[in-house]
């Protein structure tokens, strides 16, 4: 559990740092973010927790603050104020997801995953409400659908076929409550689903009902955001930069020996000799760079 040493705010290289638990951000949250720092600076420092590094200096593990970070990044800077936490790194993993379902309130296309992370590190319900700030009713509807093993109903909700409210009474029913089709109408006129979500609900009820509640494989995976796009464009330019680098070291080694070669074979002794040993050709390719160097 956390230690009561006192927390204390540094300057902390960002390239020691290590995101635990990285997020895909919002596209406009995230240039809001950089564009505020870029005006008035950072309000509130990250939060991190000290390591040693594999080359024996300090390293970070960050709990709290990933767009912050990586907003500094983005505008070119070395250094980022820090929070330094004396936490393991199980609470630091811990926190850091808390710190992600409070920031992005309750929406469960995107925290449904977290909470069962939670659970899986042996949180009880009463400590994810206390660290995220969910009402205890919606963690419970979540925590239900989970222990129930509602494989097909969480996917449901991961994709957006159906909302949350939808799947609880689904899987609340009997498994031949007839009154399902009307729940769905009901829902329908209220505005809770949508005429395409009726369909797709349900024809998720007849699979429910034919082959249960699991789907045998992995649930959906979230959709993928404007912020990890912007990120693996980030990531290819990079590395198409590095790829850049070698290439213009390359050249500067071949301009060095096309150099070394032309003064060699301006010497006429050593000419001979290469003649002597039946050495008098060149590949084309440094023949004409010899004529035109």
């Amino acid at each position: 559990m956390m230690n009561d040493a006192p927390e204390t705010v540094t300057l902390v290289p960002i390239e020691r740092i290590e995101i635990l638990n990285s997020r895909d951000r919002n596209m406009k949250i995230f240039e809001e973010i950089v564009e505020n720092i870029r005006a008035i600076g950072l309000k509130k420092p990250i939060t991190v927790t000290e390591r040693s590094g594999a080359d024996g200096e300090p390293a970070y593990l960050l709990v709290c603050g990933e767009g912050r970070l990586n907003a500094f990044r983005l505008l070119g800077e070395t250094f980022i104020p820090a929070l330094v936490v004396d936490v393991t790194d199980e609470d630091a993993f811990i926190m850091s997801l808390a710190e992600n379902i409070a920031r992005r309130g309750q929406r469960p296309l995107e925290i449904l995953a977290d909470i069962e992370l939670l659970l899986a590190h042996e949180c009880t319900v009463d400590d994810i409400i206390q660290r995220t700030g969910l009402s205890q009713k919606y963690v419970r509807d979540i925590v239900f659908l989970l222990e129930k093993g509602e494989e097909r109903l969480i996917g449901a909700v991961q994709n957006g076929t159906i909302p949350l409210t939808t799947a609880l009474e689904i899987a609340r029913a009997k498994h031949d409550d007839g009154d399902l089709g009307d729940m769905l109408e009901e829902a329908y006129k209220t505005g809770q689903l949508k005429g395409h979500q009726i369909i797709e609900a349900k024809r998720l009820i007849a699979r429910r009902r034919e082959k249960g509640p699991k789907t045998g494989g992995e649930r959906p995976k979230l959709p993928t955001s404007a912020h990890s796009l912007v990120k693996t464009y980030q990531h290819e330019v990079a590395r198409q930069h590095k790829l850049m680098l070698k290439a213009d070291h390359a050249r500067q080694q071949l301009l060095l020996v096309i150099q070394a070669l032309k003064q060699l074979f301006a010497d006429e002794h050593f000419v001979t000799l290469l003649r002597a040993e039946g050495l008098d050709t060149l590949p084309k390719y440094l023949a004409d760079r010899l004529e035109t160097a």
